[in-house]
């Protein structure tokens, strides 16, 4: 089980229509916690909807007890996100200390290091990529439609 986390802020960059959109998006936020805390029971499911079936009931159906954490900040700013980014740098060096490997220099980076030599040059593509993984391709040819430098010639 891998816990989830969460991050929101209080106050919106962008209130339109006095901040309905961030109210929404909200209670989104907090509901989605408060789901994988309780989770939904087959009784439950079935006084929601008397007519469903087992097929139904088996997908609308899940345990909760699901581990989260929230993260709710006055107002998303440069600070407050360096806040962030530096907790997560933290976490990742306790998490490495306390299950004795070093987080900072494992195989895997070396080997990211590796595939992000071959994708430096396709940064600048003007036909799209297909040399990777249908994932790795379509991120790839996505940043490079909307990008906004200008591509540097192939040699």
């Amino acid at each position: 089980m891998i816990p989830c986390d969460f991050i929101a802020p209080v106050e919106t960059q962008n209130p339109i229509r006095d901040s309905l959109h961030h109210k929404i998006l909200l209670a989104n936020f907090l509901a989605q916690t408060e789901a994988l805390m309780r989770g939904l029971t087959e009784d439950e499911v079935r006084f929601e909807n008397k007519s469903a079936d087992q097929l139904l009931i088996y997908h609308k159906t899940f345990r909760g007890n699901r581990p989260t954490n929230s993260f709710v900040l006055p107002r998303i700013t440069p600070f407050t996100l360096g806040m962030l980014i530096a907790a997560y740098e933290h976490k990742i060096f306790v998490q490495g200390q306390i299950w004795d490997i070093n987080s900072y220099d494992q195989f895997g980076v070396e080997l990211g290091k590796q595939l992000a030599k071959a994708i430096l040059p396709e940064l600048d593509a003007t036909k799209p990529v297909t040399t990777h993984d249908p994932s790795t391709n379509g991120l790839l040819n996505f940043i490079n439609s909307n990008r906004k430098w200008t591509p540097k010639a192939n040699k």
